[in-house]
């Protein structure tokens, strides 16, 4: 009989180990080793039976246990030890107490957290990511309120089935089973908020708490009794649905989410954020709450704008139109027109902020993305490749500026070394580099360390996986119907001494899951090379509404099943977290073929490259930034030179030709001692290279003093003095848009000599039509350097003109002299941008005014 209701009991601990719920209860125990330690010594046995998840431990370990455990002095010594350890890292400054004026608190909102897989709310790389910026900024103490929703089914768990197809199944969690607390009022009652909906409804949630080390994660329940069961379901799967289903739970995050802070802050005395960094679109309606909040402040809607955009980063993580949410503008009128809506937030002005006004846009849809970057002044890609291509994705949105001026920035990924590193590479780290481990200092020492014992531990960490492979292999193949005597090969499966390569993550199309099998009978002479054999090691899941991706899984699958080459090439079932450690810490090199540019970043390789694996990757994402010819290698791309078809096979010849002419020759070739030393080299190099780089420190650094820090000073410029700031700007800026469309460059003229030389200066007149506007609200400049051969500037400099006496029907003359620094073809042009102190750059109003094409360009060759 199956029960009707399933709930969790959670354990009465005998006061001397009281401490354990403080040490479950704050998640850094998922990167702690000594507090992972401490829980492994409870029950050795039952900690490998729950997954390694501390809850489930306490909850199933025998009160027999417990008792013996609070009369053990060695064990209780120990804990008391951890706890300290825990409270001083939780008080003692670190590296943003020390680093100056920043923001009081940033608040940090994502659909998805990949924290610790006994906490899966994760489906991807946005989730791991935002795990790691959560653990990293608890690290620096960075002053993060993360907000986030809960669901009940996670994403869900992935089997297969006897023909090799995906199968999904979603486990229900119980919040109390989980490591979290419901937030609650000082009376002891637990917090909710609300947001109206259509017809006179409301959406509640309960609002639950998880600690990530210093960090507080506020994650929001909408299964709750007030609510009907509709609306119950909005928190119930991570990506599930579409239409009101998906609106509903942005709203949700965003408007929600930003209720949450609130309440959180009342309650406990935290420092209110000064910054909201929202990544992707998915929480972009937090800039409406706020509009909302700053309205019943007093201000109006454009100047809540002003306010909302100074203190907002928003970070694009998908260079792939098809991954931002867009909604149809009907549904986004339903939910924020008629009595629902507040008058100082008109629908009308909230459908312009998603409204696709750019050459090429659908004007029947709301974009999630497009009002998450009008909502916030600083805008950034992932990866500096990123940041090139999200420049073209959302140039239009900037109207006549080059595409290199549009502002979006970029900041590279990087990975928490604590969550991904393996515990035996951070122990020799620690035994051989102190610095290391202890302040991330020390990467050009790495040539010292002894290669034979970086290849012990390199066995070590391959054999493990090898161990755990065969496990969900043998579970796998189970469920999928054999018997166990047609499991028996399983014990022979893998080889810890053959080379390794690790391939596992999302399944879209464009990441190429099945690229190695475009030629199967080249990949079966690899994988069976009698000299230089090579296997490997295959995860991932596909979206469940994608059968295009299930397809390739049951390709994969059905090849790896064949009984000549099941030794050596496994497809690993429900890719997660533990299993993604295990791979990046086992595998000797690291695959990755998107079609580029189509991978934002992309991580895995980072964290492989960390404990000594070397990466074999198109040079996309964060590849494309730091590959340098001895950390790797470079699968060779054919972007824009053939068809998809024909790309395919030219880039799967080349992926062949590299593992076997090149990396498998590395691996294999062995001195006296039975060491690779060409290999090792490279992995010498790569850690000493790539580390400092690839750390989510370096990350978090980037954000907090090129996003947060000025993000907080333009926010406290825009609210001083009753908001002062912020009203004079949206006036001026509605007084320069009227005026715009009359501002014109009228005349342009230069003396440029017969024979310029590398040296000299060209003076430069021009008359300005500045319509209805002055001087101060504009600069004028022109813009010069190298030409191509279609007269295009490339990587110009920018000199600002000085205004002279107007000229008698009223416009202005600019002057200056523009230095010919270099020699070779030269050309310049002029434009007139707006200028006002509290812009963040030239480009932000969109607005430019420049000459007629015949005048505006005049080339010369400089000697």
């Amino acid at each position: 009989m199956k029960a009707i209701r399933r709930f969790t009991v959670r354990t009465v601990l005998p006061e001397p180990l009281r401490p354990l719920e403080e040490l479950i209860l704050n998640l850094r125990w998922s990167w702690h080793h000594e507090t992972l330690d401490l829980f492994r010594s409870v029950d050795p046995r039952l900690w490998e039976a729950v997954g390694h998840d501390p809850v489930r431990l306490l909850g199933e370990v025998s009160p027999g246990r417990l008792e013996v455990l609070a009369q053990d002095r060695r064990f209780l010594r120990a804990l008391n030890d951890t706890v300290e350890d825990l409270r001083e890292y939780l008080t003692a400054p670190r590296w943003y107490q020390r680093s100056g004026d920043g923001a009081a608190a940033i608040a940090y909102f994502s659909p998805e957290y990949g924290i610790t897989a006994a906490l899966p709310q994760y489906s991807g790389g946005l989730g791991i990511l935002a795990g790691d910026h959560l653990k990293t900024a608890s690290d620096l103490g960075v002053p993060l309120i993360s907000v986030g929703l809960l669901y009940r089914h996670g994403y869900f768990t992935q089997s297969l089935s006897p023909e090799g197809w995906q199968l999904e199944h979603y486990p229900t969690f119980d919040p109390n089973g989980l490591p979290l607390t419901r937030l609650r009022d000082a009376d002891g009652a637990p917090v909710t908020v609300g947001i109206g909906l259509p017809q006179g409804r409301d959406l509640h949630a309960q609002v639950w708490l998880a600690q990530v080390g210093r960090v507080p994660q506020l994650l929001l329940d909408s299964d709750v009794e007030d609510n009907d069961q509709a609306a119950r379901d909005i928190t119930d799967r991570l990506y599930g649905g579409g239409g009101d289903h998906r609106l509903l739970q942005e709203m949700l995050l965003g408007i929600g989410g930003v209720r949450a802070i609130r309440a959180y802050c009342r309650i406990t005395g935290h420092p209110e954020p000064e910054v909201f960094h929202t990544n992707e679109g998915h929480a972009g309606f937090l800039g409406l709450e706020r509009i909302r909040e700053l309205a019943d402040q007093g201000l109006d809607f454009d100047e809540a704008v002003e306010v909302v955009r100074a203190g907002t980063v928003f970070t694009t993580h998908t260079p792939v139109p098809a991954g931002i949410d867009r909604f149809p503008r009907e549904l986004i009128e339903r939910y924020f027109g008629g009595v629902n809506e507040p008058k100082a937030v008109p629908v009308e002005r909230v459908l312009d902020l998603g409204s696709e006004t750019y050459p090429g846009g659908d004007p029947t849809v709301f974009n999630m993305a497009v009002m998450g970057m009008r909502l916030a002044q600083r805008v950034n890609g992932v990866s500096r490749l990123h940041g090139e291509v999200s420049r073209e994705m959302f140039g239009g949105l900037w109207g006549g500026f080059d595409t290199a001026e549009v502002p979006v920035g970029s900041v590279t990924n990087g990975v928490h070394a604590g969550t991904w590193v393996a515990r035996e590479v951070l122990e020799l780290a620690a035994r051989e580099i102190p610095s290391l481990t202890e302040s991330a200092r020390g990467w050009d020492q790495i040539g010292r360390v002894s290669e034979g014992e970086i290849w012990r531990v390199r066995r070590v960490l391959r054999e493990r996986l090898v161990t755990e492979a065969r496990r969900r292999l043998r579970e796998s193949w189970r469920q999928r119907g054999a018997s166990e005597a047609e499991v028996s090969w399983i014990d022979d499966a893998l080889d810890p001494d053959v080379l390794t390569i690790g391939f596992a993550r999302r399944v879209p199309s464009y990441k190429r899951l099945t690229l190695m099998m475009r030629d199967p009978e080249r990949l079966r002479a690899l994988l069976l090379d009698p000299d230089r054999p090579v296997q490997i090691l295959i995860a991932g899941k596909a979206h469940p509404a994608d059968e295009g991706g299930k397809r390739l899984i049951q390709d994969i699958v059905r090849f790896a099943d064949a009984e000549d080459v099941r030794h050596r090439i496994v497809f690993l079932p429900d890719y997660d977290m533990a299993l993604g450690q295990a791979l990046v810490q086992g595998c000797d090199v690291w695959m990755n073929n998107p079609l580029r540019p189509l991978e934002a970043c992309g991580t895995s390789g980072m964290k492989a490259a960390l404990n000594g694996g070397l990466n074999l990757s198109i040079r996309d994402g964060w590849w494309d930034e730091w590959y340098d010819g001895q950390n790797g290698w470079a699968i060779p791309s054919a972007d824009g030179l053939a068809g998809p078809d024909r790309r395919d096979e030219l880039e799967a010849t080349a992926l062949y030709e590299l593992i076997a002419d090149h990396v498998s020759v590395v691996y294999y070739d062995r001195d006296a001692s039975g060491l690779p030393r060409r290999w090792m080299e490279m992995v010498k190099h790569t850690i000493s290279t790539l580390g400092p780089k690839v750390l989510a420190s370096r990350m978090l650094r980037d954000y907090v003093q090129e996003y947060y820090s000025p993000a907080a000073a333009s926010g406290r410029a825009m609210a001083a003095d009753g908001y002062a700031g912020a009203r004079s700007l949206a006036v001026w800026k509605q007084r320069v848009t009227r005026a715009w469309p009359g501002v014109a460059v009228e005349h342009v003229e230069s003396t440029v000599e017969e024979s310029p030389h590398a040296g000299s200066r060209l003076p430069i007149r021009v008359v300005i039509d500045l319509a209805e506007l002055s001087p101060d609200d504009v600069a004028v400049e022109v813009a010069y350097g190298r030409v191509d051969e279609t007269d295009e500037l490339q990587e110009p400099s920018y000199l600002e003109l000085t205004p002279e006496d107007p000229t008698e029907d009223g416009h202005l003359r600019y002057t200056g002299d523009v230095p010919l620094a270099r020699s070779g073809a030269f050309g310049y042009s002029v434009r007139v941008v707006p200028r006002h102190a509290l812009l963040s750059g030239r480009a932000e109003m969109g607005l430019i005014a420049l000459p007629p094409a015949p005048e505006g360009m005049t080339n010369g060759n400089l000697r």
